[in-house]
């Protein structure tokens, strides 16, 4: 396990003006050359996330877009050899989260089912603002008492676009083929809001049944052996089915996001009504 790095004096600094004091940090994660912590104070909590290493350009770029974006609150600032941001903490469950009863098939269906059509409505709002959020996961939609809010905009952009440094296409699972093939063409990788469709579907297919919505194993691919080099590049090529579905109905609605071509495939708003008829 990475040691936790110490919260630099700026980012807690930031985070006390916030929230009105002194702030109690919880350390949530630490990968990938970024670390993130709960700071609560007397008044609120907020986010606090900073990014070292091969981090630091990701932080950047994610204060930045949230600057960018309507609605969405920021303090950033850099550290020694760092960044730093600052947010809103969001209370509630991820996506992930709310669909644990489901994802036992020992508990009521219905949070899960409302819980997905939120997620979906969510982005179906990003898209129509203008922006792409290009890393969808189950873990990226937090339930709050208000409504979904999506978290991690790191890779985000408004439309149109161009190509964007560093990026790959998202979490590997989840990644739509148009852009594994470009990833492994070394061509510019372009998420869309077709691309954001398919991961938002991929992440829901997980959530319900817990693996991932390709079947690594029916397909005779290693996924240790693979590497996510290996993995992209089996989705680029294609013929990989689908993970057997542990809730036929739900999965089934998936399914057309997941399969088709691009341009049709389901859209986000499509998606939240198709999943409006799926008995829990």
């Amino acid at each position: 396990m990475v040691a936790f790095p110490p919260c630099p004096s700026e980012a807690r600094a930031a985070a006390e003006a916030a929230c009105g004091g002194p702030v109690e940090l919880k350390e949530l994660t630490n990968r990938r050359g970024s670390a993130v912590w709960k700071a609560t104070g007397p008044t609120r909590a907020v986010a606090v996330k900073t990014g070292y290493d091969d981090g630091v350009s990701v932080t950047v770029r994610e204060a930045a877009m949230l600057t960018a974006l309507p609605g969405h609150e920021v303090t950033a600032g850099r550290y020694d050899d760092g960044a730093w941001l600052v947010t809103p903490w969001h209370d509630g469950p991820s996506t992930w989260k709310t669909f644990t009863a489901a994802r036992a098939g020992d508990g009521d269906r219905k949070p899960a089912l409302r819980a997905a059509v939120e997620l979906c409505r969510a982005v179906a709002d990003l898209h129509a603002s203008g922006w792409i959020h290009a890393d969808l996961q189950p873990a990226h939609g937090i339930h709050t008492p208000v409504g979904v809010r999506l978290i991690d905009f790191a890779w985000s952009r408004p439309e149109p676009h161009g190509a964007v440094d560093g990026y790959r296409g998202g979490i590997v699972h989840l990644m739509a083929p148009e852009l594994a093939v470009a990833a492994r063409d070394k061509q510019p990788v372009l998420a869309t809001r077709h691309s954001d469709a398919y991961a938002l579907a991929g992440a829901l297919w997980t959530c319900a049944s817990g693996a991932w919505p390709l079947d690594y194993e029916a397909a005779g691919l290693d996924r240790q052996a693979a590497g996510q080099d290996g993995i992209r590049d089996a989705i680029a090529d294609g013929g990989i089915p689908l993970s057997p579905p542990t809730w036929p109905e739900f999965h089934n609605a998936l399914r057309p996001a997941l399969t088709a071509l691009p341009e049709h495939r389901p859209t986000a708003v499509e998606l939240a009504q198709v999943l409006l008829n799926v008995q829990a």
